[in-house]
């Protein structure tokens, strides 16, 4: 069983990026998207103006400041490597989002990082936030994984701009876990 990481999040959170659960490079690390081919700093550096070449630190601090926090679906689960698609259904272990979001009650948006947090946030999240009478709107994006081959990092990028234009109020993601979530742009 392998155990995923605390959330990165500042009081003032306004949107949150949920994966399936770190790989084992973040896990050895404990850094959210710590694997040198995943893509997710290398589009916040596009979108946001987080340069990946920074620490660490100081990248979590610019996303938090910018109002993002980062998460995962899953508390824990059975997986053998990084692969979404190694972990053991039925060992899955779910967040409590809906307390996280009792406590961030600015974030209006969340962004499902690939299908996998998708099918996932759905089957464990979306019950959970439901009976807690948690509303927030669910959008899933391209997953940033290496393993994500369908897309070009352009077309990643291209998705991802939504989690900049919710940032800045021109776009608020269109679906609530009480009305069901959208497959999406599939990762």
């Amino acid at each position: 069983m392998i155990c995923g990481m605390e959330p990165v999040a500042a009081v003032g959170a306004r949107i949150l990026v949920l994966g399936t659960i770190p790989g084992l490079v973040s896990l050895e690390t404990q850094r959210y998207y710590a694997n040198e081919r995943n893509a997710f700093w290398t589009i916040a550096g596009r979108l946001l103006g987080v340069p990946r070449e920074q620490p660490y630190e100081a990248r979590v601090a610019q996303l938090t400041e910018a109002g993002i926090a980062l998460w995962d679906v899953l508390a824990a689960a059975e997986r053998t490597g990084s692969l979404d698609s190694a972990i053991v259904r039925g060992t899955e272990v779910p967040n409590d989002l809906a307390d996280f979001l009792s406590r961030h009650r600015q974030i209006e948006n969340v962004f499902l990082n690939g299908t996998k947090a998708g099918s996932l946030f759905r089957r464990l999240l979306e019950p959970q936030l439901r009976a807690a009478g948690a509303e927030v709107a669910v959008r899933e994006l391209p997953s940033t994984s290496p393993a994500n081959t369908r897309l070009t990092l352009e077309a990643t990028l291209t998705a991802w701009a939504e989690v900049a234009d919710a940032l800045h109020g021109t776009s608020r993601a269109n679906v609530t876990p009480a009305r069901g979530a959208d497959s999406g742009s599939g990762g």
